[in-house]
């Protein structure tokens, strides 16, 4: 797929949530320029074992299909190479702390106004407000944002996912956000400015919990591999090795039900609704 054939991105970002962002936009045609450091590049490059032919593989599962160059942005020289190459870019994606790229003259304000049709992406940790100058680690923003509340055992302490979750949705929705600002770009001629923070995104993907408590005032809490909502959707232990099992919706309990040879629960009044507000053992 090469729908986004001929656009040029300009790659501030570093470690995750960034670089995930223009690696789609790479995989989707986009030529990507990733500006890294000349002492050591991306973070990311020491962030191993493993390693494959001697690259850290944290690093090669973000930045494929891209090409680097070492620029240090504290240099004059350097730093004229970087503007360069935004004043001609279509996409810049940077996840500096703010008030950087403003004091080396690399801010939206100061790079559009020769470059009207550049669609800039900031991705930050907390946002431009209270908070800005806090460093945005994947483990903090769960901490915070609440997701290590609702993972894990209910016993037990609070439970950071085993991916870094909260970056890579932080990368689809600058990812997105990107899209929708080259196509009002198509439509218009003018760029925007995209702005996407690790809390705001994992705020929006507690989906089904944040409303629990915003309609409902109904606290979530860990649950293990249960659901809140849904009976049986968990994982049981088998004779031989564990089993997960997973009923939507009454035609699909009733399914289950005749697989376990209990057709007498199926044939029981209780709907899903009900089923949910009884434990499963």
């Amino acid at each position: 797929m090469e729908s986004l054939g001929g656009l040029l991105v300009a790659d501030f970002s570093r470690v995750l949530a960034g670089p995930y962002a223009t690696m789609l936009l790479a995989d989707l045609g986009a030529d990507v320029v990733k500006i890294e450091r000349p002492d050591g590049g991306d973070d990311t490059r020491a962030w191993g074992p493993p390693y494959a032919d001697g690259q850290a593989t944290y690093f090669l599962g973000v930045n494929r299909n891209k090409r680097s160059i070492a620029l240090d942005l504290r240099d004059p020289g350097d730093l004229e190479v970087a503007r360069a190459l935004v004043a001609r870019a279509d996409v810049l994606v940077e996840n500096f702390r703010p008030g950087t790229m403003e004091r080396l003259g690399l801010g939206y304000e100061q790079v559009s106004a020769a470059n009207p049709g550049l669609v800039y992406c900031s991705v930050t940790g907390f946002g431009a407000g209270k908070g800005a100058e806090l460093p945005g680690y994947d483990l903090v923003v769960q901490a915070v944002g609440g997701l290590m509340s609702v993972t894990g055992e209910p016993s037990g302490p609070g439970t950071k996912t085993g991916v870094a979750l909260v970056d890579v949705i932080t990368g689809l929705h600058a990812a997105l956000g990107v899209l929708a600002a080259l196509r009002h770009r198509d439509a218009t001629g003018r760029g925007q400015r995209v702005e996407v923070s690790l809390l705001t995104s994992l705020l929006s993907a507690l989906a089904n919990h944040a409303s629990a408590f915003a309609a409902a005032g109904v606290v979530p809490r860990a649950m293990g591999n249960r659901h809140p909502s849904i009976v049986p959707y968990e994982v049981f232990e088998a004779a031989d090795r564990p089993i997960v099992i997973a009923a939507g919706n009454d035609r699909q309990f009733r399914a289950l039900c005749e697989v376990l040879d209990r057709q007498d629960l199926a044939a029981d009044p209780a709907t899903r609704r009900t089923r949910a507000g009884s434990p499963t053992g």
